[in-house]
This record gives structure tokens, C-alpha cells and sequence, in this order.
């Protein structure tokens, strides 16, 4: 989740608010790469999720990482939530799930020397002091109850407003991990393009990178139980956008989504604000009843598109959020996937080939199919694994093109990032149908054997 954001100063009319958005165009050899990734933390001895603070906790690991490698910290109060350094930060999601969200790349082959490094620095910390981490779609063994809340302002606030609005949220706060990247756009007419392609093929990112069949220590009947979790969740803030796809789409239509997705809160002087389920458009009119009188700062403005959660976003940037969190070599494939599509503008226009006469029923059907059934999924006539196949040769393609060098010039091109998802399309099998095959064979129904053999 978002560090609150600070300034910009204050909105005076509509126009601000889809400029804020068009601020984000850039031209091509500004384009960057955005990766961020989430994981969950547990005692190695018992196996348990890790409370914020102790002798084993995220506060610890927070603290041995900012210690040790030079991390400065970020804090909400007396509590240290965060920390930053060269671009990128480390935070918590609400269930102590700890997210690297990397700083703005050039290639893809800097960003996994980023995955890497954190990787590493986060081992050497948690090996110290009896931690593990694992890489999941779904804290496989745990329940709700044994999950502990963060200590950040906004995730007390979301808590109590998602038992309300759905069946699922706080599954989604405590018990989910995803992988996600962030790419540019250069117009308002690159950006529409952009999330169109992104929005219809998410599906195939969440049948690709499904790893999150087990839960509370069972198979749930889902490939992808984060995805089933986000079908059940708010649907004033989810789901497949179709209006996306309707003629006149662009920054203005963007805003005024936004401005109809209820408010959670508004940041100031350090604490959160209830504005649970309030309007921004009052706000905008000074008639916000958490703030009577006031009207918004730009930085109210952002941390608002913070809290829509659409398979695709747009900020300044469109996040690509339908990924389950997972082993290392999927963390980096899941930038070479979408920058492969969209960073090259043939390979983007063949993406939106392979997808344009799908329709909303049909794209939604599809996303339903990924959860359940990964690769096996189908809606509408459309097979995914077959759809993912020429979407994976669209993105290598797309990567050549783009002909970014790794190693010092060893290394020709980004492709060899992507070879784990052409053993999926070869085999059919995703993360988890092997986490499947375990649990039913050698695991003997025992979940937990998951920590053993897939930790980082």
C-alpha cells in the first residue's frame, strides 16, 4: 500500500485533477520500469506469521535493514512503517506482508538486480534472527484471526470499511501477496492504448503467475485464490472497468471513475482522517464532512487514486496489478511480460490484435477462468492457454525489438527473462498446479511443507 502522499497544493477546478494525471506523459527515452513485490514474513521455528514488534518481527527486520544497509527510515507517529533508499521503499501491507516497491529502471535486467539485491539484503537480516520469508498469492496455512494488523492509520480505517462493502477484504488486507509493475505512457492517446491492452490481457497475467491454491492449510479450488479474493471485494474500486473500452476513454473519464469511488481518508499532520464512504466531489466543493469547509490539496487528489484497485490503474503511471506474488524468476518475469507488450509499439499494437473483439462478458469471463483454472481457463471461445501463447511470443518479440543490453553488453536483449512463463506455456502447469501436486503427493496433505521448499 501507498505512503501517504505530501503537497501539491490546493485544487482549484476539475482541470487540475486530470493535469495531475496527464503530468505523467513522457516522452519514450524517459520511459521507465517500475517492479514492486510483496512477501510474507514467519517464524522458522513455529511457522507463524510475524507480529509487528519482538525479537522476530517486521519492526526488526525493519530495523536490521535500515541498520545494516543504509536505509532511511519512514515513520507514522512513534512507529517506523517504512523505509527508503535511491528511489525505491520498503513497506508494510496491513497483514505485515513486507513490499519492496522499486525505484524508476531502464531495463528490466536493472530492475531484477534491484529484486535481487533486496532479496539478499532481506535474508541476511531475517537469517539473523530466526525469519523466513516466502513468496505466495495466499498465506497458505494461516487463518484470519492469527494475521496481526499493522499499525498505520489507514489500514484501521480500511479494515472496518471492508467488512462492510464485501466478503473478502480483509482476506485481501491480511492474507494476499501480489507482484506488480508500473510502466509510462507518452499521451493521452499512448495511455489508452495502453490500458486497454492491459486491462483485457490481465487474465492472462493471473493465470500465468496463479500461485495461491492452498489456504488455512487446504486446497480452496481456486489456481489463484488473491484473484477470487479481489472478485468479492468492493465493487465500487474493482474488478474488469469495462468503460475502459468505450469511445471517449481518456484522463477526464479516469477522473471522473475516481471521483465516484467512495473515500477512505484524508492524510494531515501525520494521522489519518476517517472519510469512510464520503465523496470527493464533495471536497471539491468544501463540503466534506470529515473537513467542513476545507477543500483538497493535490496530495489529497493522489493518495485517493492510491485507493482504487481496478486490475489496471492509472496514475501518473498504469500499474499492472493482476500478478500473484511468487518464486523469484516469476518477479522479474512479470515486468519482461508487460514491458514486452507495451514498451514497443508493434508489439503493442499486436497485443491489442490478439484482444479487441473481446467483449466486456467475454473479458470478465476470463478473468473468472484464470482464478479457477490458470491455464485451463477459458470464456467466450477464448482459450487462455492458447491466448497466452501468443501473448508470451508477442512480449519476447517486443523485448528484442527493444534490444536492451545486460552484463556489461553480454547479455543482447531481456528475453531470457521470460523463460519461466515459456515452461508454463510448454507444460501447461503454473506455480500452482505444482504447489497442487505436492500438497495431493509427497507433502501428504501437509501445507506447511510449503515453507520448507519454497521460501526465498
Amino acid at each position: 500500500m501507498s505512503i501517504p502522499q505530501q503537497g501539491g497544493g490546493p485544487i482549484e477546478d476539475f482541470a487540475q485533477l486530470a493535469g495531475y494525471l496527464e503530468d505523467g506523459c513522457k516522452p519514450r527515452d524517459a520511459w521507465r520500469i517500475g517492479t514492486e513485490h510483496e512477501k510474507f514474513g514467519y517464524c522458522r521455528d513455529t511457522l507463524k506469521p510475524l507480529p509487528y514488534e519482538g525479537d522476530r518481527s517486521i519492526h526488526a527486520m525493519l530495523s536490521g535493514l535500515r541498520d545494516r544497509f543504509g536505509w532511511s527510515p519512514v515513520t507514522e507517529g512513534d512507529k517506523l512503517i517504512g523505509l527508503e533508499k535511491d528511489g525505491a521503499n520498503i513497506s508494510l501491507e496491513p497483514g505485515g506482508q513486507l513490499e519492496l516497491s522499486g525505484a524508476p529502471l531502464e531495463t528490466i535486467h536493472a530492475t531484477c538486480d534491484e529484486v535481487n539485491d533486496h532479496l539478499a539484503q532481506v535474508k541476511a537480516v531475517a537469517d539473523e534472527i530466526g525469519v523466513g520469508f516466502i513468496g505466495l498469492g495466499a498465506a497458505p496455512t494461516w487463518t484470519h484471526d492469527e494475521m496481526p494488523l499493522m499499525p498505520k492509520g489507514r489500514y484501521k480505517l480500511m479494515d472496518g470499511y471492508m467488512r462492510k462493502v464485501g466478503d473478502l477484504g480483509t482476506q485481501m488486507m491480511r492474507r494476499t501477496c501480489t507482484v506488480q509493475v508500473n510502466l509510462d505512457f507518452a499521451s493521452e492517446d499512448d495511455m489508452v492504448r495502453k490500458m486497454r491492452v492491459a486491462v483485457a490481457l490481465q487474465p492472462i497475467a493471473t493465470a500465468l503467475f496463479a500461485n495461491s491454491p492452498l489456504l488455512e492449510g487446504k486446497p480452496n479450488g481456486h489456481k489463484s485464490w488473491r484473484s477470487r479474493i479481489w472478485r468479492d471485494l468492493d465493487a465500487d474500486r474493482t474488478g474488469m472497468i469495462p468503460f475502459v473500452f468505450e469511445d471517449g476513454f481518456g484522463f477526464e473519464r479516469w477522473v471522473e471513475y475516481a471521483l465516484d469511488v467512495p473515500m477512505y481518508f484524508v492524510y494531515r499532520d501525520g494521522r489519518y482522517i476517517d472519510a469512510l464512504g464520503q465523496s470527493f466531489r464533495d471536497f471539491l466543493r468544501g463540503e466534506l464532512p470529515a473537513l467542513p469547509g476545507e477543500k483538497p490539496q493535490m496530495s489529497d487528489w493522489a493518495d485517493h487514486l492510491t485507493t482504487l484497485f481496478p486490475e489496471a490503474r492509472v496514475k501518473k503511471f498504469i500499474e499492472m496489478r493482476g500478478a500473484d506474488g511468487g518464486p523469484w524468476r516469476r518477479l522479474c518475469a512479470l515486468p519482461a511480460f508487460w514491458v514486452g507488450l507495451l514498451y514497443d509499439s508493434t508489439a503493442l499494437d499486436a497485443a491489442w490484435d490478439l484482444c479487441r473483439h473481446w467483449d466486456a462478458e467475454t473479458r470478465e469471463g476470463l478473468r473468472v477462468a484464470a482464478s479457477v483454472s490458470g491455464l485451463q481457463g477459458e470464456a467466450g471461445g477464448v482459450r487462455l492457454h492458447d491466448a497466452a501463447r501468443i501473448a508470451v511470443e508477442i512480449a519476447e518479440s517486443g523485448l528484442k525489438a527493444r534490444g536492451r543490453v545486460g552484463a556489461g553488453g553480454m547479455i543482447p536483449d531481456e528475453t531470457h527473462f521470460l523463460n519461466a512463463l515459456h515452461e508454463s506455456i510448454e507444460s501447461g502447469r503454473v506455480p500452482a498446479d505444482e504447489l497442487l501436486d505436492r500438497y495431493e503427493g509427497e507433502w501428504n496433505g501437509d501445507a506447511s511443507r510449503v515453507f520448507g521448499e519454497f521460501s526465498y
